[in-house]
């Protein structure tokens, strides 16, 4: 076996495994790395001719036990063999193994396009930049492998990683000359409609928010900086800082521990009891997430699409759970309108926004009801009261709250008063129950930043948000209890008060997410996430509407157009690599070749010099056709003089060519 190959082998091996590690058990990916370090072990000895003494038999062994293993961590994860997640890691599990028993040229070949066939199907996990520059990675790679089976057997020998380098080089040269078909195609090829999505998973797993808070949930999940979403859109119709509250969902139910949603919320919303001025903006929202499974937009947003569903807590979620990687088109209609909704709330769903646990918390409702009766039975009053209360007690906003017992209000609100914006929201909606104020939690993202392209706005991960909503006067209205222990947390955003407060922080334990807020990995972070975006707008988005939209600026406005187009582009660049071809030959051509290939397109094809003819017997043989020879031996003596003497200049080589043009013009008089 050629050591190259073998090199080729473990390569694209790895690139797989790498773009799948993240999305496949870890058992699995485990097995699959044990798998290219023992197939790295057995070329080593291999090439170092060193034997192996074991039976036929015993050697399948291996090969049928990482297929058997590798089949039940797949069963076990998925519950079945079908599907995106377990389809994926089957053909994985098949190539693999397949790597295991090559033997013969035929096998490695049935390796390389089997190789081909799954690095394309990781497309199907992710359609990041990162996940496209793995896949084009996998493709050279086996192509290499290829080349190199078909070239092995008659090959000199020499350095292996000299002649990948080489044989790379030459890859990456013949995709760089069919890129502009592919670009070609790509853009004028008509499009069509998804004739299908891939949908979700009932196990997959999603990162952000989740449909369930309890204390430390938001805070774990603010340590981390990735991007949650990007918006499109005219960036200066955006509501104020402090108002950029992008909601997730509503939480009312509270056992005690956990937050969930009652099934209440999740009910459609009458768009006809959406009352008022509509002052707001058109904008797209894209997850940087495909199987998210809410759509986070600002407060009062409803789905353009119809795909889309807006639920009675003004909350958004997709009538079918599918992977999308398009922009979703949401309308913001503002604060000025009113929700009739509201004022017909049901008393059962009054009541589920009053409930909470009876024997938990004592002390947090003995002063809820003395905090409420000083404030004169008076609901806005005692708001107001409990918010300075907070601000008065010196609470602190903190990264690491540390862990809090089975009374966890009373717990948060009289001995550690330290806290993030799950623990703030959490005890103050528990506060407005046990007086008869109905209230829930919201939860969801609030802040982000712009873009380098000033175009669109970026929310991550650390700006997750936990806020109350509490209802008065037949509406809901938001209250931010964050906003009165952190206003720079509102003001200024999650990400800037991170780099500037390191009493958030707490106790140090969060240095590694100090270490993700430099500046440096901070603007590495915004700037590939942007390039992401651009790959995701403008190659995987890239669908029939935005082609049409694109066409039409052009002034195509028919697939026949599209098809005309696409003809005569590619007729084009055929005519364009053939004259760059012709250019680059004569290019290389010496002043006397020039000469040569000039004078041979003037004559006749038979008479023009044929391979095994040396000069001087193609200018005998022209000769014989005329009665004037004087011109052919002249030209033949000054060949001579140019090809074997050392003194050639531009006088000799101009007469050359004159001579040669008389030799021509001979030539055409004979006829």
């Amino acid at each position: 076996m050629n050591k190259s190959i073998q090199i080729s082998i473990l390569v694209v091996l790895s690139l797989i495994w790498s773009a799948q590690v993240a999305f496949m058990p870890i058992v699995l990916s485990v097995l699959f790395f044990m798998n290219i370090v023992g197939l790295g072990i057995y070329y080593r000895k291999f090439n170092q001719h060193e034997s192996f003494n074991f039976p036929k038999a015993l050697l399948k062994i291996p090969k049928l036990l990482f297929a058997l293993f590798a089949l039940i961590i797949i069963y076990i994860d998925a519950r079945t063999f079908l599907g995106v997640e377990a389809g994926t890691a089957v053909l994985s599990t098949f190539l693999y193994a397949k790597a295991l028993e090559t033997k013969t040229k035929r096998d490695y070949i049935i390796l390389f396009n089997f190789a081909l066939f799954v690095s394309a199907s990781l497309f199907l996990h992710s359609q990041a930049f990162w996940m496209a520059i793995l896949v084009l990675c996998c493709l050279i790679s086996c192509l290499v492998g290829l080349y190199r089976v078909q070239i092995a057997d008659f090959e000199l020998q020499q350095p292996v990683l000299k002649s990948l380098k080489t044989d790379s080089l030459h890859i990456v040269k013949f995709i760089g000359l069919a890129l502009p078909f592919f670009l070609l195609l790509f853009m004028f090829f008509p499009r069509l409609p998804p004739l299908w999505q891939i949908p979700i998973p009932k196990n997959q797993s999603v990162t952000g928010l989740s449909d369930t808070m309890s204390p430390g949930d938001i805070a774990e999940l603010s340590q981390s900086s990735a991007l949650a979403f990007r918006v499109m859109g005219d960036m200066k119709n955006l509501p104020n800082r402090n108002e950029l509250y992008w909601r997730a969902m509503v939480l009312d139910q509270y056992d005690g521990t956990t937050w969930t949603s009652d099934l209440r919320n999740k009910q459609p919303k009458n768009y006809a009891n959406i009352k008022g001025h509509i002052d707001g903006f058109r904008y797209q929202y894209l997850p940087s997430d495909p199987t998210q499974q809410w759509i986070t937009g600002l407060e009062t947003s409803v789905p353009v699409e119809q795909r889309f569903q807006l639920n009675q807590d003004w909350s958004i979620k997709p009538k079918r759970l599918v992977q999308r990687t398009q922009p979703i088109e949401l309308q913001w209609i503002g604060n000025n309108i009113t929700d009739q909704t509201d004022a017909q709330i049901s008393k059962q769903s009054l009541n589920q926004n009053l409930k909470f646990p009876q024997k938990s918390d004592p002390k947090a409702q003995i002063f809820a009801h003395d905090l409420y009766r000083q404030s004169s039975n008076k609901p806005d009053l005692y708001i107001q009261n409990l918010l300075n209360w907070y601000q008065k007690e010196k609470f602190v906003y903190t990264l690491a709250p540390g862990r809090l017992g089975k009374n966890r209000v009373d717990e948060f609100l009289f001995q550690s008063k330290q806290g993030f914006c799950e623990h703030y929201a959490s005890s103050f909606v528990m506060l407005m129950r046990y007086v008869g104020i109905p209230a829930r939690v919201v939860t969801g993202y609030q802040g982000g930043e712009l873009a380098p392209d000033a175009k669109s706005w970026e929310v991550r991960q650390l700006d997750a948000h936990a806020w109350t909503e509490v209802y008065l006067q037949g509406k809901w209205h938001r209250i931010d209890p964050t906003a009165m222990i952190a206003p720079a947390r509102i003001d200024q955003g999650m990400q800037n008060i991170l780099n500037g407060d390191s009493a958030i922080f707490g106790d140090g334990a969060y240095s590694s997410l100090r270490l993700q807020n430099s500046s440096l990995l901070r603007s590495l972070r915004v700037w590939s996430d942007y390039a992401n975006f651009q790959w995701q707008s403008k190659v995987v988005g890239y669908d029939a509407e935005k082609q049409n939209s694109w066409m039409k600026k052009l002034g195509l406005t028919s697939n026949y157009s599209y098809g005309l187009v696409l003809v005569f582009g590619v007729l084009g660049l055929l005519l364009m690599y053939w004259g760059v071809t012709k250019f680059y030959i004569r290019q290389q051509l010496s002043d006397i070749e020039k000469v040569l290939l000039d004078f041979s397109r003037q004559l006749d094809v038979n008479d023009r010099r044929v391979a095994s003819e040396t000069f001087q017997q193609w200018m005998r043989r022209l000769s014989l056709k005329t009665e004037q020879m004087s011109s052919f031996e002249q030209a033949n003596l000054l060949f001579q003089k140019l090809t074997y003497l050392a003194d050639k200049n531009q006088q000799d080589i101009q007469k050359f060519k004159i001579l040669l043009k008389d030799c021509a013009n001979e030539l055409k008089q004979r006829k």
